[in-house]
């Protein structure tokens, strides 16, 4: 038996000469082709994993053409069956296509006519192969996998990850904003076999103005007026587990000096404290910024960022690793699908067009909220994406284009009008103007 191919089509006539002459022209025109003079000879290829189509004259002897279709819908509904006959009336046809025929084609035909008809039978067949095997993949990694892809820069990533989890070593990630550096963090803390505490996450950027050292570092009872009682700090807290600073760029200096203290000694002192409590923890520390390059504007502390930078671990964008973008969809529109009670979205050549043409300046985060949004029907970013519609006129690709670049920073920046306008320089009355033009709600991204 020949390895079959996704341009694979088993061919179904009883006439020589008719089986001949159309295996040619499909072979000319690019496609595999397994000529048989019966179904009975055909169907042991015919199975669920099958990856091409069939086409089938309907007039055969023994098990004919539309037995042959039940057959197979009841084995594999998804794979289409082009019908073919010389005898056909529109019953008939309508008959086939009741039965899930993908199309009905009566002779004679030009040699056209059935090309273009199993071209898009295969494109169709192509989508439902790869939806399987990305539903077949999510279910071997697990519904919570934590670092999904199948490029050689996820592959690697992974294999690094793991390696750094067996070792008591503190990581410095770095990568773009949304890109999975807490993932990643993650996956460190619970891939590693020795760490079986707490994995506490701080995000430096959000860290309070007013009692910003009492957070990461606590105090005593009576430490500072309306210390009323002892508080253990966030970095206490992660001992035994992992602390994840996130954004440390954004840590004030006047705390580095003091969080570098800790990392050397790996000892906490709270406000109002006489002596250092020992902790034993990992610090994963994450940024966005060049740190190299900060410590250069100095405002970021050089032994602190060297002590940080045991091991730097940088996380690809999704520019990167386009490959890994229909699986990691299948996997957020999966989760959403569950989580609004609706369908997940099907897989459509203009859906993998605009996966895969998409820049995704906020990388993974933000194709997980697109896969939200399609799941609720608010994608408009998909009926607005550039190069659609090519057949309308100037004006409208234009005013297309501007709709989706506007919808793209809204969901970056998550309905921020103010960020939106940042981004796209104009002024803010300009882009309400263009919103209301456009009927975009900026509410429908929040």
């Amino acid at each position: 038996m020949s390895e079959t191919r996704s341009e694979s089509i088993i061919f179904i006539d009883d006439e020589e000469e008719v089986r001949r002459a159309n295996a040619q022209s499909l072979d000319l025109a690019g496609f595999e082709v397994q000529a048989f003079a019966s179904a009975e000879a055909a169907r042991p290829l015919i199975t669920p994993d099958f990856p091409g189509i069939v086409v089938s004259d309907v007039r055969l002897r023994g098990t004919d053409g539309l037995a042959l279709l039940a057959e197979i819908a009841e084995s594999d509904a998804d794979l289409p069956v082009i019908l073919i006959t010389g005898h056909g009336d529109i019953p008939m046809a309508v008959e086939a296509m009741r039965r899930g025929a993908y199309d009905f084609i009566e002779k004679p035909y030009p040699a056209d006519r059935l090309i273009e008809s199993v071209r898009r039978a295969l494109e169709k067949r192509r989508l439902v192969m790869e939806n399987r095997a990305l539903r077949a993949e999510l279910a071997q990694l697990g519904e919570d996998a934590a670092l999904l892809g199948r490029t050689p820069a996820m592959d690697r990533l992974r294999r690094t990850i793991l390696d750094l989890a067996a070792v008591d070593v503190d990581v410095l990630v770095t990568g773009e904003t949304g890109s999975g550096k807490e993932v990643v963090a993650t996956a460190i803390h619970h891939w590693a076999p020795h760490r079986r505490g707490r994995f506490v996450a701080v995000n430096c950027a959000g860290l309070p103005e007013a009692g910003v050292e009492s957070e990461l570092f606590g105090h005593e009872m009576g430490a500072f007026s309306g210390a009323v009682r002892r508080r253990i700090g966030r970095i206490e807290h992660a001992d035994g587990g992992t602390l994840f600073l996130d954004a440390i760029e954004s840590m004030p200096l006047t705390l580095q000096a003091k969080l570098l203290r800790m990392l050397q000694e790996r000892a906490v002192e709270p406000l109002g404290a006489n002596e250092a409590r020992p902790l034993s923890l990992r610090v994963i520390a994450a940024s966005r910024a060049d740190l190299e390059q900060a410590v250069a504007r100095r405002e970021f502390r050089e032994d602190l960022y060297y002590r940080l930078n045991v091991v730097t671990l940088r996380v690809p964008p999704l520019r990167d690793r386009r490959d890994d973008i229909p699986l990691l969809f299948a996997h957020f529109a999966g989760r959403a699908a569950r989580r609004f009670s609706r369908e997940p979205p099907a897989m459509t050549p203009e859906l993998m067009r605009f996966l895969l043409g998409h820049a995704w300046p906020g990388n993974v985060r933000e194709l997980r909220h697109f896969a939200e949004r399609l799941v609720l029907g608010l994608a408009e970013e998909l009926r607005a994406a550039p190069g659609a519609g090519a057949d309308a006129s100037l004006a409208q690709q234009v005013d297309g284009f501007e709709r989706a670049l506007i919808l793209r920073e809204l969901a970056a920046s998550r309905g921020d009008v103010k960020a939106a306008t940042e981004a796209l320089r104009i002024p803010r009355k300009t882009l309400y103007d263009k919103l209301a033009r456009h009927g975009i709600d900026p509410k429908a991204y929040r």
